[in-house]
């Protein structure tokens, strides 16, 4: 896994770049033979990895609606899935 001094690339990530940048760190800290140092950056990189992976999550989550049906079960307009 290459090591990356900073995070600004997380940001242009996709769900599932992120995602598997993620996965690849908790194997590799998983097994346990990544020197102390590169353990702390990898896992510093997995927490930045997760909050754009919950960011992205979110937003998919507040663009999903509920579609709403007439009495006739005709689709009349939609509605938040979850109102607040």
């Amino acid at each position: 896994m290459a090591d990356t001094p900073n995070n600004t690339d997380i940001a242009a990530m996709s769900f599932e770049q992120a995602l598997d940048q993620l996965e690849k760190i908790v194997d590799d800290l998983e097994r346990g033979d990544v020197p102390l140092e590169q353990s702390i950056r990898i896992y510093e990189r997995g927490e930045a990895l997760k909050k754009h992976c919950d960011a992205l999550l979110k937003s998919a989550e507040d663009k999903v609606e509920k579609i709403k049906l007439g009495r006739d079960g005709q689709p009349v307009g939609t509605e938040p899935l979850d109102p607040e």
